[in-house]
């Protein structure tokens, strides 16, 4: 943030305000885990805050502290309506754009709160009074803590919000895997676990929580995988009968479309899931290099996010969905290959 943006926001919270915080639809570790982490930071000084998600978001994710308090706005729709309308100050969280909050967003459009947007992917839109938006930074939890610290209040960090804020980051980075992990990254998840966050509990109760059956979908997963060589991509699907086959709960498929970039040459990695309830095919998109699954989602699948992972959709069918990306790959030939 600059220096401007962080006069705004002090004198902004120099007052008691009513806050309400917004991940995006379907949240995930780095939205539940910043968000918690803001809701926590916002009571210690002095706010009165409430976390608001979309929809549910996955079991493996509710060991967080905090989770109790946060309203599901699909569940808990009266209260969370009373909230929203109520709120002086909005902070959405891990988006930048309002589409992405589902039902929520005429909500949102239709809000006298002043907009502060913190978040990491790309083209960020303009509805915030306050935006940090850095596409170079790990996870919107990393950009958290950088807020948290710009205000001064780095030592406030409590272990709660030190859990959370190391739970984000570590989805995000893929247990700081994945190419957006800098040295700044190690550097805050260090000093989060100096202020409490216990990184063997986290990270045990986010990766090796599987269920016989969630082991069991991703064997399905695997076994429908497509491998084109001529286009070092690789692609799975599943279908809406074989998710319901191994009693789905959300968050199963978390991470399965990794595997496809786990095998040599592969650049390029997909997984289609059919959900008939809303009548789409999610798409996952993941690269490795320069390839940009951004500008694919973006340009073809509705969506969008970073350069190497994305997500998007498809309101055809499964076949004719994976007919048409198929199609698609020739124009990326010289891309994926070279």
């Amino acid at each position: 943030m600059n220096s401007e943006d962080v006069k705004v926001i002090k004198a902004l919270l120099s007052k008691p305000k009513r806050i309400v915080i917004v991940p995006h639809k379907n949240p995930d570790g780095d939205a539940i885990g910043s968000s918690l982490g803001l809701w926590y930071y916002l009571k210690l000084i002095g706010q009165e805050a409430r976390v608001i998600v979309p929809n549910d978001y996955p079991r493996f994710l509710k060991f967080l502290p905090g989770t109790p308090e946060v309203l599901n706005f699909e569940r808990d729709n009266a209260a969370a309506m009373e909230y929203l309308n109520s709120s002086d100050l909005c902070f959405t969280l891990d988006f930048n754009q309002l589409c992405r909050v589902g039902q929520m967003t005429p909500i949102l459009e239709g809000l006298g709160s002043t907009f502060i947007m913190i978040d990491h992917h790309q083209a960020p839109d303009s509805y915030a009074k306050i935006t940090y938006s850095d596409t170079k930074m790990s996870s919107t939890a990393e950009m958290i803590y950088n807020f948290i610290s710009s205000l001064g209040d780095a030592n406030k960090i409590t272990s709660e919000i030190a859990e959370c804020l190391y739970a984000g980051i570590v989805t995000d980075t893929g247990s700081f895997k994945y190419s957006s992990t800098s040295s700044k990254t190690h550097q805050v998840a260090a000093d989060l676990i100096d202020k409490g966050a216990n990184s063997f509990e986290v990270q045990n109760k986010i990766f090796d929580t599987n269920t016989p059956d969630r082991l069991k979908l991703l064997s399905c997963a695997l076994k429908n995988m497509v491998i084109l060589k001529n286009y070092n991509t690789a692609y799975m699907s599943l279908s809406q009968a074989e998710l319901d086959a191994h009693n789905y709960k959300k968050g199963d498929t978390e991470g399965f479309v990794n595997y496809g970039l786990t095998l040599q040459d592969i650049r390029f990695a997909v997984i289609f899931i059919e959900n008939k309830e809303e009548g789409i095919i999610k798409i996952s998109f993941r690269s490795e290099g320069e390839f940009s699954v951004n500008e694919f989602a973006r340009n073809h699948f509705h969506g969008g996010g970073h350069t190497n992972a994305a997500g998007g959709k498809s309101d055809n069918n499964m076949e004719e969905t994976v007919k048409h990306f198929e199609a698609l790959l020739e124009n990326y030939k010289e891309q994926l290959t070279r």
